[in-house]
């Protein structure tokens, strides 16, 4: 019989068990003490099926942290073999359930997560789900988790494909704005795409300083992360065409804001 891996029963032992039974209504507490009885367990031998018969109680019972383990768990293949069909049907149960759920919230985190996850779902369509790719339904779920939940990575895509024609129509300064709100919250990819923007006027008046800052913030967030190669690129490229003086002010400026935005 197959045994969940250390780190995974660490992670929801540590996740699933808090979590799950902080963000279940008053009305689900009952099913989470049947949880805790199998996770109880973990310390000698617990099962893939308890283990996943415990998960999906919860997820029954609409508890989200819950559905999103499952979903995590089928997509990768964490202790169960892959699927994206059931990855598919967690994530859109738990996005379909709490779109509602208050912004400031404990789980709206992974609420905002599922809406991104099921956006991509419908970028490809999950055939083995019957569910055809979807672009406009995939723009709509990421609007949603950009704007309604303030998530930063939704509000980078959103930001995107603003860039593009052919998703939400080239405005550079609709890309702005939502690239900025991403920014602020210290996402590096948004942050060097609106650096570049900003260094190079594309769309919107040219501000040399204040786009250099933000490729310098970029540069400094994104080191050891696979968005790297290409933000520095982009940086370095800003560097050599900046003046000293322009170098000089944003150097400082990042500096000064670097602990606000994550530089």
């Amino acid at each position: 019989m197959q045994i969940f891996s250390a780190n995974l029963i660490g992670l929801v032992r540590a996740t699933s068990v808090a979590l799950i039974l902080s963000t279940c209504s008053a009305f689900a507490q009952d099913e989470s003490a049947d949880i805790l009885s199998v996770f109880g367990q973990f310390d000698t031998d617990v099962s893939n099926e308890n283990l996943l018969a415990a998960l999906e109680d919860a997820a029954a019972a609409g508890q989200p942290i819950a559905l999103w383990r499952l979903g995590v768990m089928y997509e990768n293949g964490e202790g169960v073999a892959p699927d994206r069909s059931k990855a598919f049907q967690y994530f859109s149960q738990l996005a379909d359930g709490h779109a509602n759920t208050p912004p400031k919230s404990l789980e709206a985190d992974i609420v905002a997560q599922s809406f991104l996850k099921v956006g991509e779902y419908y970028r490809e369509g999950v055939p083995d789900a019957g569910v055809p790719a979807n672009d406009d339904l995939s723009r709509k779920l990421w609007l949603h988790a950009a704007s309604y939940f303030g998530d930063p990575e939704a509000q980078f895509k959103v930001g995107q494909l603003y860039l593009d024609e052919n998703e939400l129509g080239y405005s550079p300064l609709q890309s702005a704005r939502w690239l900025a709100l991403a920014s602020r919250k210290g996402h590096a990819a948004a942050q060097a795409t609106l650096g570049n923007l900003m260094f190079n006027g594309d769309g919107i008046p040219a501000d040399p300083v204040e786009g250099l800052m933000w490729l310098t913030l970029a540069d400094r967030n994104s080191h050891g992360t696979e968005d790297e190669p290409w933000i520095a690129e982009l940086f370095d490229r800003a560097v050599s065409i900046a003046s000293q003086d322009q170098r000089e002010q944003a150097i400082a400026a990042a500096d000064s804001l670097g602990s606000r935005f994550g530089g």
